[in-house]
Formats: C-alpha cells, sequence, structure tokens
C-alpha cells in the first residue's frame, strides 16, 4: 500500500479529487443522519478493547463532549478538504496526536492508538455504519456506491499511516471480517457503556444553553434515553447480546422511525442544513466578541427566557445537585473561581476526579489544535507540558500513586506556577511572536485569541510584551478569575 500521494497502478489517489469535497464520505457531513451512524460508530469502536483504553485514559469526551465534537468535526473536514495540502498536514498532525497515546488499561494489557488492526476497526465501523445509516432510512447504497465508497475508506485508513491490508480488499469479503470482530474482540466495555448510557445523562450543556439550565435538563431528560435506546437497537445483534445490552420494548420502531425521519432531512434545499455552522453556533459563548455570537446571543436570550418559564412549570431538577458547595458557588458571583471547580474544569481534562499525564496532554493537544501549530512548535508544545506534568507531580503527589487528587491540589494550589509552566507559556507565546520580533503587535495578539479563543481582544498599546503574555497566562493556570479570555479553550464544554 502506498502513503502520500504516490500510487500502484488502477489505485485511486489518497489525496487526488476523489479522496476530497468529491468523495462519498464528504456527502454526509450536512446529513443530519450521519448524527446517529456516528454515535453508533462510536460504540462500536470503543468496544473494541484497544480503544477503549485508548479513550478512558486520553479522551476528554465526557468532561468536554461539545468541544470534542468540534475538534473532530473540523478535523473530517480537513480531511476531505479541496486542497490536498491541507489532507496532508491534517493527516499528519492525527498521526502525531495517536503516536503519543499507549499504555496499558484496567486489566494491564498493553494498547497503541497507532496499533494497525485497531485503526482499521476504527474505519471499518465508520464505513459498516454509514451502510447502515442508508438502509435504516430507505435509502439503501447500490452495490456501485458502496464498492466505491469501500475503496475510499480503505485510502482513508492509509492516509492516517494505518495499513489498508487490515481491511480486506473486496467489499465482498468485508462483511465477513466486520462480523468476525464483533463476534470474536468486541467487550462490553466500560467506555462503550459510557457512551450509551452515562454521557447522554449527564451531558453538560453546550455554551448557547448554559445560562438556561432548567431547559436544557428537561430536553436532555427525554433525548438522551431516546439517543441510548435508538443507538443500542441499531448495533449488532451479535454484540447486544454479547454485551448484555437491555432490548427495550418498541426500541426497533422508534429506531427505524428516527432514521427514516432524519432521512427526510435531505431532500431539503442544499445549504439548509449546514453542520459547521450549528457545531459553532453550539460552541460559541454568548459573550464572545466572534460576530456570530450576535445570534447566538438573541438565541440565548430566547433560551433563558424559555428555561425561567419551564422552571415555573416543573420542579424537574437541572442537575445542580452536582455542583460545587454554596461557598464555592459565592466565590463565583464575585468573580472568582474555588479551587475546587477550577480543578473539575479547567485540570481534570478527562474527568476523572484526578490530575494526571493525560489531562495535561489534552491540553496542549487543544492548544496545539486550535493554534494550527506545526510539528516542531507541537513538539516543543508537548514538551513543556510534560516538564510541567513531572513538576506537578514531584510537589503535590502527597500519598505517591502517580496522580493529583483535588484535595493534594488545593492544598498547594500556589505550586501550580513553577518554572515549568512559564516555560509553557514562553512557548505559547513564541508561537504567536511569527515574526520572531520578541513581541506581540496587536494583530499578532488579536489572531491569538480570534483562532484559539474565538475572542477580539483590543490591546491598549502597539505591543505585547513577553512577561505581559506570560503574565496574563500564568493569571489563568493558577489563579481563581472566571474573566479572563482563556475560559473558552480549556475551561468550557
Amino acid at each position: 500500500m502506498t502513503t502520500g500521494t504516490t500510487t500502484t497502478a488502477g489505485e485511486t489517489p489518497l489525496f487526488g479529487p476523489e479522496f476530497g469535497p468529491e468523495s462519498e464520505f464528504r456527502t454526509f457531513f450536512d446529513d443530519p443522519r450521519w448524527a446517529l451512524a456516528m454515535i453508533r460508530a462510536t460504540v462500536l469502536e470503543a468496544a473494541h478493547p484497544q480503544i477503549a483504553a485508548a479513550l478512558a485514559d486520553n479522551s476528554t469526551f465526557v468532561a468536554h463532549p461539545w468541544r470534542r465534537l468540534r475538534n473532530t468535526f473540523l478535523s473530517t473536514r480537513r480531511m476531505f478538504d479541496a486542497d490536498p495540502a491541507v489532507r496532508e498536514r491534517e493527516a499528519a498532525r492525527l498521526n502525531r496526536l495517536h503516536a503519543r497515546m499507549s499504555g496499558s488499561d484496567s486489566r494491564g494489557r498493553a494498547y497503541d492508538a497507532m496499533d494497525r488492526a485497531s485503526r482499521a476497526w476504527v474505519v471499518a465501523a465508520l464505513f459498516e455504519s454509514a451502510v447502515t445509516m442508508c438502509r435504516l432510512s430507505g435509502q439503501p447504497l447500490d452495490q456501485d456506491t458502496m464498492e466505491r465508497m469501500y475503496a475510499q475508506y480503505r485510502h482513508f485508513l492509509a492516509a492516517l499511516e494505518g495499513d489498508a491490508g487490515e481491511l480486506p480488499e473486496q467489499l465482498y469479503d468485508f462483511w465477513g471480517y466486520f462480523d468476525g470482530v464483533v463476534e470474536n474482540e468486541l467487550e462490553n466495555t466500560e467506555a462503550a457503556r459510557i457512551i450509551l448510557y452515562r454521557l447522554f445523562d449527564h451531558l453538560p450543556a453546550p455554551a448557547l444553553l448554559a445560562g438556561a439550565p432548567t431547559l436544557w435538563a428537561a430536553g436532555r431528560a427525554v433525548v438522551g434515553p431516546l439517543l441510548g435506546a435508538i443507538t443500542v437497537a441499531s448495533l449488532p445483534e451479535p454484540y447486544r447480546r454479547k454485551a448484555g445490552l437491555p432490548e427495550t420494548p418498541g426500541a426497533p420502531t422508534l429506531m427505524q422511525g428516527a432514521y427514516l425521519a432524519t432521512g427526510l432531512a435531505r431532500f431539503l434545499p442544499k445549504g439548509w442544513i449546514d453542520a459547521e455552522t450549528i457545531i459553532e453556533a453550539l460552541s460559541l459563548s454568548p459573550d464572545s466578541d466572534d460576530p456570530r455570537a450576535r445570534t447566538v446571543t438573541t438565541l440565548h436570550t430566547s433560551m433563558k427566557r424559555a428555561s425561567a418559564l419551564l422552571r415555573l412549570l416543573t420542579p424537574l431538577s437541572d442537575g445542580t445537585s452536582r455542583d460545587p458547595a454554596p461557598a464555592a458557588t459565592r466565590a463565583t458571583r464575585e468573580g472568582q473561581r474555588s479551587a475546587e471547580e477550577f480543578f473539575r474544569q479547567v485540570l481534570d481534562q478527562t474527568g476523572d476526579g484526578h490530575l494526571d499525564w493525560p489531562d495535561l496532554a489534552a491540553m496542549a493537544r487543544e492548544l496545539a489544535t486550535r493554534l494550527d501549530l506545526d510539528e516542531p512548535e507541537e513538539t516543543r508544545l508537548y514538551d513543556a507540558f510534560a516538564a510541567w506534568w513531572r513538576e506537578l507531580q514531584a510537589t503535590l503527589d502527597t500519598d505517591g500513586d502517580g496522580r493529583v487528587s483535588a484535595d493534594e491540589y488545593a492544598a498547594a494550589v500556589p505550586s501550580l506556577a513553577g518554572p515549568a509552566l512559564i516555560r509553557v507559556a514562553e512557548v505559547l507565546f513564541d508561537a504567536t511572536d511569527k515574526d520572531g520580533s520578541g513581541t506581540i503587535d496587536a494583530d499578532e495578539h488579536r489572531t491569538l485569541f480570534r483562532t484559539a479563543f474565538h475572542r477580539d481582544l483590543t490591546t491598549t498599546n502597539a505591543t505585547y510584551g513577553r512577561s505581559a503574555f506570560v503574565g496574563e497566562f500564568l493569571a489563568f493556570m493558577s489563579g481563581r478569575r472566571t474573566n479572563t479570555p482563556y475560559d473558552p479553550l480549556l475551561a468550557d464544554a
């Protein structure tokens, strides 16, 4: 199999037009059915023990699901961009990201995010879910379209430095491969159970609905169980049996109706549904300076009014019982963030209740993604975060268990702003100082916050010095103020 732009005779170029906007994969981006299919595919991926372990140790989808959704969607967009250079750059970035994820699961089994068989299963689950999506919505793909799409998915795998040979060459043989993995390799993993049940039950509100907790809770209480039931009913029967997933009465009919209903939306005029616009609207905070936030602000105001009305009509809990204690709430009202809240919202990126390397790696990954850093700058950023983790572990891990608890953190808050964290800020400064002048001019500063934080900031001076930049970043990472420009990057869900 080939990599890059080289191909053997008769093969579809990995980064040719068939792999870009004209691909069958690309046609699903604005298809409402794809939302249901993606949930299904994600469960199938998470049921693979290697992938489940990597998700459990490294993913932020539990604590920051909306951010994860946005990043995944934008990455997929880049992989099928009209410009081959954009596709190649994104493939290289994803490979670097996955190369940093390895370890062992709770049973001591090693995992590696670059494992070829596991990467092949991710692509296989996406392809099979796309085919199933079309079938369940009453619009099954014809054989020629399926074969063409399958070839494109195999090229997609190769573009990510996977081994396309891990998937059968012919579509006819793929179904036996798929059934074999489902029967012999998939497990009832914790990651799959979280996606099916916990994620929907405790899904935090997107920024658009952050000020309407009652309305969000009411909608989540209805939609969450429905999505869970629809997803379970759509999974392969052998896996449902193996995992002991409950068969909800009426779920198959509900699933069929959901796919049929969403399938009708594809007949709407072109442009009526734009997934990127919808995701960005959900992600934008109403107080953002992004021009699109004006529309979000209007919607947010309407949502707050609806939430207030709903609160009068029903005693439905909005889930705030899990929020910080009253004292912490009072501190937040005064513009301060309590230690517990800061630990939960900013430091504990994976949502497992502890601070360890995967949390800081997730911060580095998010910053590198938002700033679109190239390999040398990205590596410098990861190295700086790794040094900060070693510093934190040596200072805060008082019980020697290899991670930092919320209590250990609260007992030694000032230790966060040590030399290693200063180095992290300096690396970010250098990444922003594109002309190497040693200062960030007003345009560079605005570009940084527009790109990474969806904020438009104005500076009183023509330049922004290194010490001022470092000081502002340290104030966020070790302080308690909730009104810094950095909140949307690391604290927003």
